[in-house]
């Protein structure tokens, strides 16, 4: 796995420390021979959303890997970003970018090591897909984030459907409001390949 990182390696991952060894393959190569390549603009669909529905700073990016929807937040001037992952590896790259405040190496499925309510906005782009998160990791997410503040998280629209997404929004309506779902390209018009039509739904809410 880790001698070839794509996007097939990734949605066939199984666990985090298959998650840490594939990224650490990756990191280097990820914005130029993945992001570019493939046309992929899911982080400009979830920063332009988050700055549309009201959405600002302190700003946690869940998930930042090499730090393109930091750079994405950073464009539209939301500040201070902070960023978190799994790899150290991609959390290198982000860093050098100079769009974070911190960046920190983290599994969402240990929680995140941030006081109840640190932030004003969660983002996370590219995460919560085949392979990654699950909906359980919307817990954590919640958490970081203060009352009345935006969550814009990115799904796959086949994991959404297949994973239990509908069903924990649904144990979650005491605890967040405002809920929308907005689906929207993962790849831009250049795009080629078997996934380039692939959709993600954006779920947008607040903490209550």
């Amino acid at each position: 796995m880790a001698d070839d990182p794509s996007l097939d390696s990734a949605y066939a991952l199984e666990t985090p420390e298959d998650s840490v060894q594939l990224y650490s393959a990756w990191a280097d190569t990820y914005d130029s021979d993945f992001a570019r390549v493939s046309d992929y603009i899911l982080h400009e669909q979830v920063a332009r959303h988050f700055v549309n529905i009201g959405g600002f700073g302190p700003v946690l990016d869940v998930g930042a890997g090499t730090g393109l929807c930091g750079t994405a937040l950073a464009a539209r001037g939301v500040e201070p970003i902070d960023g978190t992952d799994i790899s150290a590896d991609m959390l290198k790259i982000a860093a050098a970018k100079d769009i974070y405040r911190t960046t920190r190496v983290e599994n969402i499925f240990d929680g995140l090591a941030t006081p109840d309510g640190l932030y004003q906005g969660v983002v996370s782009s590219g995460t919560f897909t085949k392979g990654h998160v699950g909906p359980d990791g919307i817990d954590a997410v919640i958490a970081a984030v203060r009352p009345r503040g935006w969550i814009v998280l990115s799904v796959n629209a086949q994991h959404f459907a297949a994973s239990g997404f509908h069903e924990k929004l649904t144990a979650l309506e005491n605890d967040i409001e405002g809920l929308s779902l907005t689906e929207v390209a993962i790849y831009g018009p250049n795009a080629t390949g078997d996934h380039a039509k692939d959709t993600a739904l954006l779920i947008a809410f607040r903490r209550v």
